[in-house]
């Protein structure tokens, strides 16, 4: 079997942050003392950003039948070129979805830089462009522009990728980039497919003209519908179609009594100044889908039983108590998670980006528990042959 006959495409993640089995340390948005140069983090039962480490969650990842895996991007994470071009060689089939920001790197040497990885990795690569919504993040790389400025730039950035790729010798002269005669010795084959995610009106019309899939977070179902519709709308007027995505994570378990108590646990292990600190820095966000993340616990971060936390059917939204991003999990049994998944596929998701604490271990819950059951309902690779039954003599 393989994902590329599958109805839908399944995606893993990269925790190039470190990894836990906790909800801290293992993601982004929880801030970190920085003493001596150094980051303060968890340390019990953090497991750090090794490229061993990291080549175990690749691997199995790739060995569960994962299409590819995304790779985080920002100050606070390993670099996703360097990591995952180090991973090519301890995987064969995998693909790599690197998360950079456009407002950082100049295009024609990301044209470059993918053309490269393109050949290496015999056409592995996808990337996902972050335009970045967090005002401290974006002034640590030396960035000020305004938010309207940087969709600005990122859709300048986008059409002078895809003019070197695909017009060379590109010339280009806009208000952020100049260029003349942009090329790529030996061209791009495969182009690496764009992922683009933003919910605010700024960003709305650079995915429509340049992506290829669109991104959202795992918002409730009807939130989720109304974005689709936004987005294809915008992109027809363009003359295009786009593929959609959902980021989020699981927690799926053999009954679903059995995953909440693990998402008790996981709140349970939240003391509330770690809640505070975070959420003071998330709300200083810039980000319109972060301020929707915040918005589906209504500005409570308080609470005493997990299921308080549940803002549809089986998705909770008590990651994105200490992490930004994407905040919300699916839990509960398999068969729930993927009914699910199945009701999102039926809005309009293809693709889906899935991740769990810790990536290795709740891989396999998924692998192992839900991806059975996406595939007898004919939406993720072969459908198992029916039983057949001897007649009786």
């Amino acid at each position: 079997m393989t994902t590329e006959d599958s109805g839908i495409k399944l995606h893993w993640f990269l925790p190039t942050s470190g990894d836990s089995r906790s909800l801290v340390g293992a993601g982004q948005g929880v801030p970190h003392e920085v003493r001596d140069g150094l980051r303060e983090t968890v340390t019990e039962g953090f497991r750090e950003p090794t490229i061993d480490y990291l080549a175990t969650v690749a691997r199995t990842a790739e060995k569960l039948g994962f299409e590819g895996v995304l790779t985080p991007t920002g100050t606070f994470c390993e670099d996703a070129w360097l990591v995952t071009s180090a991973l090519l060689r301890e995987t064969s089939r995998l693909k790599f979805l690197v998360a950079f920001r456009p407002g950082v790197a100049n295009p024609v040497l990301a044209a470059q830089m993918a053309a490269a990885y393109q050949r290496i990795s015999g056409g592995r690569l996808m990337l996902n462009i972050v335009t970045g919504g967090e005002p401290v993040e974006q002034r640590r790389f030396g960035d000020t522009a305004s938010k309207a400025e940087r969709y600005a730039r990122t859709d300048e950035f986008l059409s002078v990728l895809r003019g070197t790729w695909h017009q060379a010798p590109f010339d280009f002269d806009g208000d952020h980039f100049s260029v003349e005669g942009a090329m790529v010795s030996g061209g791009v084959q495969p182009a690496p497919d764009i992922y683009f995610g933003g919910s605010s009106g700024p960003a709305g019309p650079v995915a429509a003209r340049h992506a290829d899939v669109y991104l959202t977070w795992g918002e409730p179902p009807e939130l989720v519908r109304e974005k689709i519709t936004w987005m294809r709308d915008l992109a027809e007027a363009q003359g295009r179609t786009l593929r959609f995505g959902l980021r989020i994570h699981t927690l799926s378990r053999d009954t679903g009594e059995e995953a909440w108590r693990h998402a008790q646990w996981l709140l349970d292990g939240l003391d509330p100044a770690t809640i505070a600190r975070a959420q003071s820095a998330l709300t200083a966000s810039e980000s319109t889908g972060q301020k929707r993340m915040l918005s589906l616990r209504g500005g409570r971060t308080s609470y005493s039983s997990a299921r308080e936390l549940e803002v549809a059917p089986n998705l909770w939204s008590g990651v994105g108590l200490v992490r930004g991003g994407a905040g919300t999990a699916l839990v509960g049994s398999h068969q729930e998670v993927a009914d699910r998944l199945e009701e999102y596929h039926h809005l309009g998701i293809d693709e889906f980006i899935l991740s769990g604490y810790p990536h290795v271990e709740e891989a396999y819950w998924f692998a192992e528990g839900v991806m059975p059951l996406l595939r007898r309902k004919g939406l993720y690779g072969a459908a198992p042959a029916p039983e057949v039954v001897a007649a009786s003599a």
